[in-house]
């Protein structure tokens, strides 16, 4: 059974932390606002607008040092991911998490956020929030139904997303823990010691500007490596700004997806509102959910 962090209360402190790409201050100013609208403190990172030069918010130290402090501050009951990018399994295997261990906290955040989150599952046995980060308060804001999402989920408020069926849906009903997050990252860590357990859990992918052939590829090696062989369910977010080749790979990418998976017997839902786009729910990962998939695809928090 996977522990769950305390749910959040007004007053409570949420961190903000870039442990990847870097991104201006200015940019997670509609973040900050809003999350003490909602009645939070922040405390912002050293490396939410830092210094660097390059991709990345800080060297890998900086970063290191930047979560870890996060994770070590008893006053922070929260930490929110300003961006993605790349830049987290270079410093995954330096964290301690033995404050984190004694008293969980929510870490949030999606993409390359993705290697923590499976790799708190795999090794601490604690649930996450794959969730809109700093940049999505930009748009729309707190008028989203996506970042009201965010704060409902803080709040302890069980998740029930709906979604409009899909030709290549597969129908069903399942029950499991939820697990996933990014693609192309559930690849790069499988084989690693923050792989994802996935048997009998519901697992849910997404991904963005990748080549239709690599999606296709990244799945393969998840299927290889027995990744979607006894999963309860499936759920296939949103793949987007996809890219094709000069000669066609030949197929759209859920055509592509639904290819590797088709020999499966599990309910499997498509284009279901987690992305890199606007539609991104916060999913509370490690968490009993069902998952039903008919005429209207629902995914309940248990």
């Amino acid at each position: 059974m996977f522990k769950i962090p305390p749910y959040l209360k007004k007053g409570d402190t949420i961190g903000i932390v870039c442990p990847a790409g870097y991104m201006p201050i200015e940019k997670a100013q509609a973040c900050i606002h809003t999350l003490q609208q909602w009645g939070y403190k922040v405390k912002a990172g050293k490396t939410l607008g830092g210094m660097s030069t390059n991709y990345f918010s800080g060297t890998d130290e900086e970063r290191l040092n930047d979560l870890q402090q996060m994770l070590d501050d008893k006053e922070v009951q929260a930490i929110l991911c300003g961006r993605g990018g790349y830049g987290v399994s270079r410093i995954i295997d330096g964290i301690d998490f033995s404050a984190f261990k004694k008293k969980p906290k929510w870490l949030i955040g999606f993409s390359d956020i993705t290697v923590l989150h499976t790799h708190i599952h795999t090794r601490y046995k604690t649930a996450t929030l794959h969730a809109p980060m700093a940049g999505a308060f930009n748009d729309d804001g707190p008028a989203s139904v996506y970042v009201q999402s965010l704060q409902k989920a803080l709040g302890g408020k069980k998740c029930a997303y709906t979604a409009d069926a899909h030709p290549l849906n597969r129908k069903g009903r399942a029950e499991g823990l939820l697990v996933g997050g990014n693609l192309a990252l559930l690849a790069h860590v499988t084989g690693s010691i923050s792989e994802p357990d996935t048997k009998n859990k519901i697992l849910f992918i997404e991904d963005v500007g990748e080549y239709i052939y690599n999606a296709d590829r990244m799945l393969l090696q998840l299927k290889r490596a027995g990744k979607l062989d006894h999963l309860a369910g499936l759920i296939i977010g949103g793949f987007t700004d996809m890219k094709d080749t000069d000669r066609p790979f030949g197929k759209p990418v859920y055509e592509a997806i639904h290819g590797i998976i088709k020999e499966y017997s599990y309910p499997v839902c498509f284009n279901f509102p987690v992305s890199h786009g606007k539609e991104n729910y916060a999913l509370k990962c490690g968490i009993r959910h069902a998952l039903s998939v008919g005429k209207k695809v629902t995914l309940k928090e248990l």
